[in-house]
């Protein structure tokens, strides 16, 4: 049986942008080939969760050697960029400043391939938030289907 979305997707207004890429390089430090965000497109403080899409193109720096002839998103790059918009979502709810490292990913399991041109919906919830310490539920969704999950903790440093 498919895993449950952690966040009802119906209730996303994919053409908004609550930040753009200037607004997340205010907060999450990784520049260069390992920006994995480039926009947030939902934020529900209610809710502790925010979504992003990540377009996974065809011209990506990854797409030469991963596997050539038939490019696969790196399931590790899957996992940066959940991790990366986890620390956005924390940043946002407790307005800290402060550099946010892995801490630990547990049960992370990979349910399809993401392969390019596509767009790859990453959604981060809140599991554990503290000023120190933050765990969060994500997922990878390509056309409505779950092809990551994972739950990342990041250590405030």
């Amino acid at each position: 049986m498919p895993p449950k979305l952690l966040y009802d997707l119906a209730d996303v207004d994919f053409a908004h942008r609550v930040t753009t890429l200037d607004g997340i390089r205010r907060t999450v430090p990784q520049r260069y080939e390992m920006e994995m965000l480039d926009s947030i497109c939902h934020l529900d403080r209610d809710a502790q969760a925010a979504v992003s899409v990540r377009p996974v193109g065809a011209d990506e720096w990854w797409v030469r050697g991963h596997i050539p002839d038939r490019p696969v998103f790196p399931g590790v790059l899957m996992v940066e960029s959940a991790a990366q918009l986890s620390t956005w979502l924390y940043k946002a709810l407790l307005d800290d400043d402060r550099f946010m490292g892995f801490g630990a990913l547990d049960e992370v399991r990979f349910r399809g391939v993401v392969i390019p041109p596509c767009d790859l919906v990453l959604i981060a919830r809140v599991r554990e938030l503290k000023s120190r310490r933050a765990v969060f539920d994500t997922q990878g969704v390509v056309d409505g289907r779950v092809v990551y999950q994972g739950i990342v903790t990041g250590m405030a440093v």
